[in-house]
């Protein structure tokens, strides 16, 4: 047996495992070829930027699927290819404000426009995006800032816009259906991350969540809670801590079921929670 022919495999994973951990592996943008070339923090945003941009746009999204935009560090190669983008559309949440440096030195000349900006926040929770109603106003920031950067297609644009924000109307009712026909009105449920404030305030909801490092007394004071109320689902986050939920749940002899807030596909995914929390909240 030759034996430099059997460890010359083993050494070159050795090898492609060291240049990864060490951040060698290279990064991937999608290609800055449309007539604006957009990028945007987190994957709703990409649903909505494509609805009013169609064709005309390209997308590269800096938190990614199945990345927690709260732990995330953008490699140095994802913000140069930022450099190859017109415009950097915010969403105003925490991890923005670290980027931001890098953004500066590594991509001083892209223009940055935070869509979160002219919608009243309740605590500085930034999680807009899960509000239809909030999501209007947003979208009209993003059409303007299209229209702006490429006027020969503001028909298109403009176009876009009415049909989304008709869609998005047709969303909001149909929502608002649903908690009426499952009468919710006033109703508890339970999270361990914070992020329906908006969709409970919108529709009639009370949003209670796990504290952050909850302590075993404090979960047992909201099992008491749960318990009282007839509570038997705890929505979780993938992503986050899942413990937690898992030991709530147990208290109330429950379950523990994910709630996606970042899930790409944004429409479907706000008609899934609607029904999920219609039938779960007590």
């Amino acid at each position: 047996m030759n034996i430099k022919r059997f460890l010359l495999p083993i050494f070159l994973l050795i090898l492609l495992a060291l240049f990864v951990a060490c951040g060698g592996e290279k990064y991937e943008a999608p290609p800055a070829d449309a007539d604006v070339n957009v990028a945007v923090s987190i994957l709703p945003q990409q649903y909505f930027v494509k609805k009013i941009g169609g064709d005309h746009v390209s997308v590269l999204v800096m938190a990614g699927p199945g990345v927690n935009p709260l732990a995330y560090e953008p490699p140095e190669g994802q913000f140069k290819a930022l450099n190859d983008r017109d415009l950097y559309f915010l969403m105003g949440i925490p991890p923005e404000n670290a980027w931001l440096t890098q953004i500066a030195e590594l991509a001083p000349d892209i223009k940055l426009l935070d869509i979160s900006q002219g919608i009243p926040k309740v605590n500085d929770d930034p999680h807009i995006w899960l509000s239809p109603r909030r999501v209007k106003t947003q979208a009209q920031t993003i059409a303007q800032a299209l229209i702006e950067t490429d006027p020969a297609h503001e028909a298109d644009y403009r176009a876009n816009l009415d049909a989304f924000l008709a869609e998005l109307d047709a969303l909001d009712a149909d929502i608002q259906r649903i908690m009426d026909a499952n009468q919710v009105q006033g109703k508890t449920f339970i999270v361990t991350h914070p992020a329906w404030g908006y969709f409970a305030s919108d529709y009639g909801l009370e949003m209670m969540s796990i504290p952050e490092n909850a302590t075993d007394a404090q979960l047992v004071q909201l099992a008491d809670l749960a318990k009282e109320k007839g509570i038997t689902t705890i929505f979780y986050q993938r992503g986050f801590d899942e413990k937690p939920a898992e030991k709530l749940a147990s208290l109330i002899d429950g379950r523990t079921v994910p709630l996606e807030p970042l899930n790409p596909s944004w429409e479907p995914n706000l008609r899934s929670v609607s029904m999920m929390l219609a039938k779960s909240a007590k």
